[in-house]
Parts: structure tokens; C-alpha cells; sequence
């Protein structure tokens, strides 16, 4: 357990809420408590789990957290982010921003995305929201400007309302009900997902792996559309060049591990592959 409450944690604890009453939260010792006596301890890492109820089923297991995190580190993705960050940095010359936002990425992961956000952008603060505790543990420590939170992102988010000025989405879960709730009136949604060709070379070579929906981007709108409008539409497109240990971890990361063997299937893997991911960036209906 850690010996106190990280900075990144203190920074943003008067945003956070008690998972079980909605109450604001005070750090007392090694844990946060609402005025109601309900606790949460801190982990280890600095990271602390606001949930109410049983565990979220869904999240990267050990295996799947590991890979992950050694993907993104060989920096194969790169361009990804890079374009992240320049339509989360339009978004923020729009609203007036500008430093000193705050940021919430949902399904954080290891909280690769986010921490180059945070990077380029001194002043802004950063939570990482994610029901994996393999997954926090790496996110804890990937910036010192980003608090690790445990939550179920298809529950109410332990957040207060109208507290955040954008909330980040990569590849993960969502919550337009709830996006919109903690979302300020002035502040951006940006989502990213993966488009019809990404990863196709990998998908044609590797027997089993999961397909993309035809209809996501149809199911994607339907969800958004009472909550939020679009504002701006990306489409980010290149080869990445992988190693047959990137591949494995690749295909490790995505949920087809859970239903074949990432070593064995990425032996069949081409050494270039396409990523083609959409990005959209939104606004709260007023």
C-alpha cells in the first residue's frame, strides 16, 4: 500500500465521487472516504477502485495488460497518438481551454494515450479510468499528472457532473449517458475506433482473429447521437512495420487472445500491416 495519496490523485480528488452514494471524497490516511464512512483504499501503486457492486467482467486480463503495454512501448502506434493529440489540440483552441484542462481517458489501459497527452500539454491533468488492476498498475506510473482510478465505465463514473474538458475513448467501452453527465458544457468527446481496413493483412494471415462490425460506425451514431453531436471526423491511415514479437503482442492485446494462442497465430503474421482507425471528435448537446 502506498505510504499516501499520489499528487496526481490529490489534484483531482475534488472531482471524484463515491461510487456507492455520489458524495465527494477526502483523503484520510491511506484511503478516500465520503461523509457516509464509505472507503476506498489505495493500492500499491497509488491507484485506487471506485466501484460499488460486484467487479466488471470486462477489462485486459494480466496477460493481455502486459502485451499491451509492450506494444505500444515499441512505438508502432506512434502516428496514432500523434494524431490524437493534434484533434484533441484543435479541440482545445476551439473551447478556450487551453492549459490547465482536464482529461479523462476511459478504458486507459496502460495510459500510453493519455500520458503523451499530458506531455504536450503542461498545464492539464489527467485521470485514467480503467477496470483492469493490471492495467492501473501501469497507468499509475505513466505520468506523474495522471491518477489511476478503478471504475466500470457501463456504471455511473465516479465523477462529479460537469467537471471534465475532455474525455478520450481509444478503443474502448462507452458511456454516452454518462460521457455527457461529466462532460463541462464547452468540453469535447473524442473517440476513436477502428476503421473497415485496420489490421486486414494480420485478420487475411491469422485464423480466428475478430473481424470488424460493418455496421459500428451505424451502432456508434445511434449510441452518440441524444447525447452529443460530431464536430469534426478523422481518418488516420498507415503501415506499421512489426516484429514477430510485436505481432504476438498485438494480437495479445485484442480480445481474439482470449479465443486462440497470440504466439502461434502471429507466427503466420506479415512483417507490415495497415492501421486504419476513425476519429471523432463531439460536443454535449446543450
Amino acid at each position: 500500500m502506498t505510504a499516501a495519496p499520489p499528487p496526481a490523485l490529490l489534484d483531482v480528488l475534488p472531482l471524484l465521487r463515491c461510487p456507492v452514494c455520489a458524495e465527494p471524497l477526502h483523503a484520510e490516511g491511506f484511503s478516500l472516504r465520503c461523509p457516509a464512512g464509505h472507503s476506498a483504499d489505495l493500492a500499491r501503486s497509488g491507484a485506487v477502485t471506485l466501484l460499488h457492486g460486484n467487479r466488471p467482467r470486462s477489462g485486459d486480463d494480466d496477460a493481455m495488460a502486459r502485451a499491451r503495454d509492450r506494444f505500444l512501448a515499441t512505438g508502432a502506434y506512434a502516428p496514432l497518438r500523434a494524431a490524437i493529440l493534434d484533434l484533441a489540440g484543435a479541440a482545445a483552441e476551439v473551447t478556450g481551454d487551453g492549459p490547465g484542462r482536464t482529461v479523462l481517458d476511459v478504458g486507459c489501459g496502460s495510459g500510453w494515450y493519455s500520458a503523451g497527452l499530458l506531455e504536450a500539454e503542461p498545464g492539464a491533468r489527467g485521470i485514467g479510468l480503467d477496470s483492469s488492476p493490471r492495467s492501473l498498475r501501469f497507468a499509475a506510473r505513466a505520468h506523474p499528472r495522471l491518477a489511476a482510478i478503478g471504475a466500470d465505465v457501463f456504471a455511473r463514473l465516479p465523477l462529479a457532473s460537469d467537471a471534465i474538458d475532455l474525455v478520450l475513448d481509444v478503443f474502448s467501452p462507452r458511456n454516452p449517458s454518462e460521457f455527457a453527465r461529466v462532460l463541462r458544457p464547452q468540453g469535447r468527446l473524442l473517440v476513436a475506433r477502428p476503421g473497415p481496413g485496420h489490421l486486414a493483412e494480420l485478420r487475411e494471415a491469422v485464423p480466428g482473429m475478430l473481424g470488424i462490425d460493418p455496421r459500428k460506425e451505424e451502432r456508434l451514431a445511434t449510441a452518440l447521437e441524444p447525447f452529443v453531436t460530431a464536430v469534426a471526423e478523422r481518418t488516420v491511415r498507415f503501415t506499421a512495420e512489426l516484429t514477430p514479437e510485436a505481432a504476438t503482442d498485438l494480437v495479445a492485446m485484442t480480445p481474439s487472445a482470449r479465443h486462440l494462442d497470440p504466439a502461434g497465430a502471429a507466427g503466420h503474421a506479415p512483417g507490415a500491416v495497415t492501421v486504419e482507425v476513425q476519429l471523432g471528435l463531439y460536443a454535449p448537446r446543450a
